[in-house]
């Protein structure tokens, strides 16, 4: 039987001298091909190529990564700043719709990073554009300067509310992880629940209350180095669950009325 699709949304980048491509981390593929077990699916994230309809029936599941440009401010309200970055209005106009038609079909997603907060904005949630300026933050930004294995090395802790769904996914309160981010949840969106903070208080795990389907999304990058490190086989494994019985519900013959 063929493994479920899990589309994962890419990100447009210039490779070189303004030769425009969409593309999205070899981790991301191999954490939804080797720990998932599902078949990865590069999206390119822009609703003049791909419509959410399409991608809904293409698609058992989601992956929403992490990448450089940020949700612009004009989603959530708030005026553009410098503090904001760069931006990616494309993706944006893909994805605030697909998390919000995800929920509302039960169809499987898990966000991370960027699709951390894309999930928030999609529900109404509003973001901080630097967590390290608010008092007692700390620096959750990348190490500027180093290899992958120490710019993605496990750096603090994050908690999870006792007996919510992260603590029941993963077996344990409290977890290590990466912090590769500078912006953060300001405001959490309608039915986003923050099930799990860094020691500062920083959102890091967030789920959308009676969601029909597995809608878990985090804010570090469980995709590095994914098939050995238990969190992250946890997440991802769950989220290949949630696509296989999506898929097979797909797949079930459907009562003839007539």
């Amino acid at each position: 039987m063929a493994r479920p699709i899990i589309g994962i949304i890419g990100n447009r980048y210039d490779l070189h001298n303004g030769y425009m491509a969409h593309a999205n981390g070899e981790m991301n593929s191999a954490a939804i091909a080797d720990v998932a077990e599902c078949m990865p699916l590069i999206v390119p994230s822009d609703p003049a190529l791909v419509q959410v309809e399409d991608l809904l029936e293409v698609c058992d599941g989601f992956l929403l990564t992490g990448g450089r440009p940020n949700v612009h401010p004009e989603e959530y309200g708030h005026a553009e700043t410098e503090a904001h970055g760069d931006f990616d209005r494309a993706r944006d106009a893909l994805t605030l719709p697909l998390v919000r038609a995800c929920v509302d079909r039960g169809q499987p997603m898990l966000g991370i990073c960027r699709g951390f907060q894309e999930v928030n904005v999609a529900m109404g949630g509003t973001l901080h554009p630097e967590i390290r300026d608010l008092p007692g933050r700390d620096n959750h930004r990348m190490p500027p300067d180093g290899t992958l294995e120490e710019q993605f090395a496990l750096r603090h802790k994050v908690h999870f509310t006792p007996g919510g769904p992260f603590h029941q996914l993963l077996g344990d309160a409290e977890v290590l992880t990466n912090t590769l981010h500078g912006q953060g949840i300001e405001e959490a969106g309608a039915r986003v629940i923050i099930d799990g903070r860094a020691p500062d208080g920083t959102p890091e795990a967030i789920y959308i209350e009676g969601a029909k389907g597995f809608a878990l999304s985090v804010q570090w990058h469980p995709e590095w180095n994914a098939a050995n490190d238990p969190v992250s086989v946890s997440l991802f494994g769950a989220l290949g669950n949630a696509a296989r019985a999506w898929a097979d519900g797909r797949r079930a013959p459907q009562l003839r009325t007539a």
